[in-house]
């Protein structure tokens, strides 16, 4: 069978591309402990619903892990990523399925009509999106009326790049997250490969929740949910043992956004 030609990649700045680490990003998604399949997937297909004949782009898509799930809940599905490697391997794992994938930023969707789609998903995505006024303002644009955008985000508020950590009391025995910049809008350099010798970088983008809400604001879309959800993890026997877990289920890791494009 004739290898499918990927599309050209439209003009951005690759920075904030995970193609570099394909490889590694795809295994961890695929991984069946990971936080997309554990705490992600469950809650996302609680919250879309039926989706069987709904027009629904997964932007940010990377290997295509919840195109595929799209796909196969019966919705039309396309995804979108400005990593050439990683729609690569979303193609080869969707072989089986009738899925359309674009290499493009998530800011210019200059595939996508007007209003054709009713549903919007990224998922822990936003993080490496530059432009984040200009990817709310595309997603109003091809959002038919009363469409949904599904926002999945590393919480803002405890999971900060480089300014948020777990601490440990050792004198009360328990722990919590220490968050050291949570208002200031900041672009951190990302190691890719931490504790290896081998050097890859990519950038995120801390933004304070009040970010998201002012650019949905702007563009008409009013927020219909928000949900903060726990991670699944559990720590191993040890004397910080039980510290460990209870900070886990009071400090959410993620965060849900759900918003609807008002009828104009």
């Amino acid at each position: 069978m004739q290898k499918k030609k990927l599309p050209k990649l439209a003009k951005t700045s690759k920075t904030t591309s995970w193609g570099k680490v394909d490889a590694w990003y795809d295994d961890y998604v695929e991984d069946p402990e990971s936080y997309h399949q554990k705490v992600v997937e469950p809650n996302l297909v609680r919250i879309l619903g039926d989706i069987s004949g709904k027009n629904i782009l997964d932007l940010g898509c990377g290997q295509g892990y919840f195109c595929r799930l799209f796909a196969q809940k019966g919705a039309i599905v396309s995804g979108v990523d400005v990593s050439p490697e990683l729609i690569e391997k979303a193609t080869e794992r969707s072989k089986d399925l009738k899925i359309r994938y674009v290499v493009s930023p998530a800011e210019d969707l200059f595939s996508f009509a007007n209003q054709s789609q009713d549903i919007v998903v990224s998922v822990l995505a936003t993080q490496n999106m530059r432009e984040l006024d200009r990817v709310i303002a595309e997603v109003k644009r091809i959002l038919k009326p009363d469409g949904r955008l599904i926002l999945i985000l590393n919480h803002p508020a405890f999971r900060v790049p480089q300014d948020s950590d777990w601490y440990y009391n050792p004198e009360n025995k328990k722990q919590g997250r220490v968050v050291t910049r949570y208002m200031s809008e900041a672009t951190v350099k990302i190691d890719m490969h931490p504790g290896s010798n081998q050097k890859t970088f990519t950038y995120s983008f801390h933004r304070p929740l009040q970010v998201f809400v002012k650019w949905l604001a702007k563009n008409n879309l009013a927020i219909t949910r928000l949900e903060e959800w726990i991670s699944h993890k559990e720590s191993a026997n040890g004397p910080r043992k039980e510290a460990e877990d209870k900070a886990r289920k009071e400090t959410p890791l993620f965060m849900c956004i759900e918003a609807r494009l008002l009828v104009q």
